[in-house]
């Protein structure tokens, strides 16, 4: 595991334990101290959005994205090469063409903010945007040697 795959993991823990901690605090908070979490709801959700996008990269990289498996098993080796490289394109424009459009986005986005606890909107744009252009990358290394090459396959 690479240094970046190690931050990016770690990042993500951080991420989800504060999506298993905000919750909590609000339920005890309410039902202990009879006191509002205000904004809980609010952080939970922007906390999903961020670990979505930012665990997208690891799942690619570990080849666990959803594939047809018994489909390409079916192919014969020369289509099934041809199909894997194919898919490792189309993903690689795919997600740097968000990316790029979630870096417009930022900019015309830099003062709007969270109703509620007004987190500012680039920080979970950004975080979409760490997440596609780091899913581009490992997309565009797959070219060399796709992860679906036999390592997810049902057969």
């Amino acid at each position: 595991m690479g240094i970046a795959e190690r931050i990016l993991t770690a990042f993500v823990v951080v991420i989800m334990a504060g999506l298993v901690l905000v919750p909590t605090a609000q339920v005890v908070m309410r039902g202990v101290f009879v006191l509002p979490f205000i904004g809980a709801e609010e952080l939970t959700r922007f906390l999903l959005i961020c670990l979505i996008f930012c665990s997208y990269p690891l799942v690619v990289q570990k080849g666990e994205n959803i594939v047809m498996g018994e489909f390409k098993a079916a192919l014969p080796a020369t289509l099934r090469r041809i199909l894997d490289r194919t898919i490792s394109i189309t993903a690689v424009l795919a997600t740097g063409f968000i990316a790029y459009v979630t870096a417009t986005n930022i900019s015309k986005n830099l003062t709007n903010a969270t109703p509620t606890l007004g987190i500012p909107f680039w920080i979970f744009l950004g975080a979409t945007l760490l997440g596609l252009a780091g899913a581009a990358l490992v997309h565009l290394i797959h070219l060399r040697k796709p992860p679906q090459a036999d390592t997810n396959i049902a057969v």
